[in-house]
């Protein structure tokens, strides 16, 4: 109760602060609620110098408010479904995420970007936005500047697919189909993808929202082993720079345990969307939150002096994401 006392103010805080960015989210999709949040908490903390009395909150949503929204995301994942449906883009959603990764790992060499940052903006790129950066931080063990980092170069291209995505797929000749598979493939967050498939049918007349929703979960599902993965990788290297064997189950990321939990739960039970909806939705603002708390804990004016090579990783992870995916469809007959 007394740790509670404690966090009662910051948790607080960071609700107040992403209760407008919710609604203002709502109102502007091709943004979202997440941008708001982070961009508010950063503009206070250049004001508010001495957060000691809210720090204990803002640092626990920061971190377990975060892991809870990604276990709640996967009530919204009936696995039967994505791996039936999203089976036919398995081939170019494992291509453009091994090119991505390719590249932000080249790149975190050549530039010598640190590599958690690295890890973070390669991850967001290829597999779904905030939500794998939300999955990856606490594995390898990112600070909230990090993470600002990364979702701040993230949701730029977010933005930029979003508003480019639908006049460019016609400009290429792309069909429904293939600009569904385009979409759910290149653009890293949901509510962006949504933007742009929506975009396309206002246009186009079709039908293309649910093809590129289901293409967009399929990806999600690759948040289970790149971060079992690192996590195996984060073991080995802390016994290797401690000289001492460190236990798995120190550094395990037990949060993705139970979305997969939360998954096999929908899938199993074929729980309806009256059950499931809520809960995705509880999932987005708890994400919000946390970008709210993430946002109070980062320095603006550093973020902006070292942005300079993430987002030249971004763009590029970006770039070789769409070119995979656009020469993937034309090699299988997609386009």
């Amino acid at each position: 109760m007394e740790e509670w006392k404690k966090r009662g103010k910051g948790v607080l805080l960071c609700l107040a602060i992403a209760l407008p960015a919710w609604f203002l989210g709502k109102l502007l999709p091709v943004v979202g609620g997440p941008v708001f949040a982070i961009l508010a908490g950063m503009a206070l903390a250049l004001v508010w110098k001495d957060k000691s009395g809210v720090q204990p909150g803002v640092s626990y949503v920061s971190k377990k408010v975060l892991q809870a929204a990604v276990v709640l995301l996967g009530f919204g994942m009936n696995l039967t479904e994505v791996l039936a449906r999203g089976k036919q883009s398995l081939p170019i959603i494992l291509s453009t995420i091994s090119v991505s990764l390719l590249i932000a790992f080249v790149l975190c060499k050549v530039m010598r970007i640190p590599g958690k940052t690295a890890t973070l903006v390669g991850v967001g790129s290829s597999i779904c936005g905030g939500s794998a950066i939300a999955a990856t931080a606490p594995v390898i063990d990112a600070d909230d500047e990090e993470i600002a980092q990364s979702i701040s170069v993230i949701f730029l291209f977010n933005i930029v697919a979003a508003l480019i995505f639908p006049a460019l797929g016609a400009l290429l000749g792309l069909s429904n189909e293939g600009f569904g598979l385009f979409a759910g493939t290149a653009i890293n967050d949901t509510s962006s993808v949504t933007a742009a498939a929506t975009a396309w049918d206002g246009i186009h007349g079709s039908n293309t929202l649910d093809a590129a929703a289901i293409v967009k979960m399929t990806r999600t599902l690759a948040i289970i082993p790149i971060t079992l993965v690192l996590a195996f990788v984060r073991t080995r290297k802390a016994t290797s720079e401690s000289g001492t064997k460190v236990e798995i189950r120190k550094i395990f990321p037990f949060f993705v345990l139970f979305f997969v939990l939360a998954s096999v739960v929908t899938t199993v039970f074929h729980l309806p969307a009256a059950v499931t909806g809520p809960l995705k939705e509880l999932s987005k603002f708890f994400i919000i939150m946390a970008m709210a708390a993430i946002g109070l804990n980062t320095d603006l004016v550093k973020l902006v002096k070292t942005g300079g090579k993430p987002i030249f990783m971004g763009f590029c992870c970006w770039v070789g994401i769409a070119g995979v995916s656009l020469f993937l469809q034309r090699l299988l007959g997609v386009l």
